[in-house]
């Protein structure tokens, strides 16, 4: 299951827009309502929600958690921590109830992507963050992620991993070089090209191949997305929609290029050179997946001080070299330079976790897809891919 998921149209997804998109007066939380009484000082634990696999393991043992280990021995704060997290839609299904009734979730720090921490913020579930106690995220946070239009100033979200999503390509088996998001709609890719099936994944890049400043896009960039995808469908230029199977597809050579994630194309790398990730030369879109604290949350001094604890480049430096997406903490770059490991070396010259000069510049943070868009643009796009 991708990390960035698919929206569903007819599951949890379409209730949380429509939840969010009729602005139901009883789910908004004021902020006088979201600080519950806070157990730090006397109860030393907290409970950690993430996705599957985002998260470094002991080589000899996977129950063991080398970075978050270090910080219970440090602060003597021990953590629950679950991979409970598969889907955005699903999961704010899963503590929506809670959260819309001012109860507590049972979770004090969750990880969700960013179009869905948007909905978070809007609602007023989650709370605002103390940066005076948080010295490594006020000092170490990427310029560039520091001020996404849903929640100026990060006060209530701190990204966990960054990414990129881009174009991945067979080099060998085409026989060329991809250089543009327009290449792929070229006559000797038809029937070979894969776009993401999730709105939230796919919009960014393909509006950016028309020249759309993605930052400020409006509903007209939006209609003419869609109306250029429907037309490649209808001449079966798109092969399919898909989630994180695209991965599969592209190893196997079922498909010669497709939308993709900068960490996965890491990966895939390992077992085929040949397979080249490109940040297209209008743009591309630069996410993040962050943490964030709900209301009521027994333990938010605590879950503050494990933020801060991955925010040192140290910490962040190791989970870089496990999770492979793009590191929310440049200053990690140093630190693994420094290794004398050679492997772990390479990785601070990978441009797909820490992206150079040249690449940033052709990189954007969407605005995040309002409440009010959000029923007509999910259904229209839906309706495309076949959801």
């Amino acid at each position: 299951m991708s990390r960035r998921s698919l929206l569903r149209a007819l599951g949890a997804g379409a209730a949380g827009a429509a939840l969010a998109g009729c602005g139901v007066p009883a789910a908004f939380v004021e902020p006088g309502e979201r600080a519950g009484r806070d157990s730090s000082a006397t109860d030393h634990m907290l409970h950690f929600a993430n996705w599957p696999l985002y998260i470094d393991t002991d080589d000899d043992d996977e129950s063991k958690r080398p970075t978050l280990d270090a910080f219970s021995r440090r602060t003597g704060i021990s953590v629950t921590y679950t991979e409970e997290i598969n889907d955005n839609d699903e999961f704010f299904g899963k503590i929506s109830p809670a959260l819309m009734n001012r109860q507590q979730t049972g979770r004090d720090l969750i990880v969700i992507s960013d179009w869905m921490a948007a909905r978070f913020v809007r609602l007023g579930w989650v709370q605002e963050m103390d940066r005076a106690k948080q010295p490594n995220v006020a000092k170490y946070l990427d310029p560039q992620l520091r001020t996404p239009a849903f929640d100026e100033g990060r006060l209530h979200s701190v990204p966990w991993q960054s990414g990129i999503t881009g174009i991945a390509y067979n080099r060998k088996k085409l026989g060329r070089e991809i250089r543009s998001t327009g290449e792929l709609w070229a006559d000797d890719l038809r029937g070979r090209v894969t776009l993401l099936s999730g709105l939230d994944e796919s919009f960014a890049l393909l509006m950016q191949g028309d020249g759309v400043d993605i930052t400020r896009w409006a509903a007209d960039d939006f209609h003419t997305m869609c109306e250029q995808v429907e037309k490649r469908v209808r001449s079966k230029h798109i092969r399919r929609f898909t989630g994180n199977d695209y991965i599969k597809d592209l190893a196997t050579g079922d498909v010669l290029a497709c939308q993709a994630y900068s960490g996965d194309v890491i990966q895939l790398q390992a077992d085929n050179p040949d397979i080249e990730f490109v940040v297209p030369e209008e743009g591309a879109e630069l996410w993040a997946e962050s943490l964030m604290i709900p209301n009521l949350a027994r333990h938010k001094r605590n879950a503050e001080r494990l933020i801060d604890h991955y925010y040192d480049p140290e910490v962040a430096a190791e989970l870089a070299a496990w999770v492979n997406y793009v590191c929310p903490v440049p200053a990690a770059r140093d630190v693994l330079a420094s290794s004398k490991d050679e492997e772990t070396a390479a990785l601070a010259e990978d441009p797909l976790i820490f992206p150079d000069d040249a690449m940033r510049e052709r990189l954007a943070i969407a605005r995040d897809i309002t409440s009010e868009e959000r029923m007509e643009f999910a259904k229209k796009w839906n309706g495309i891919v076949g959801l």
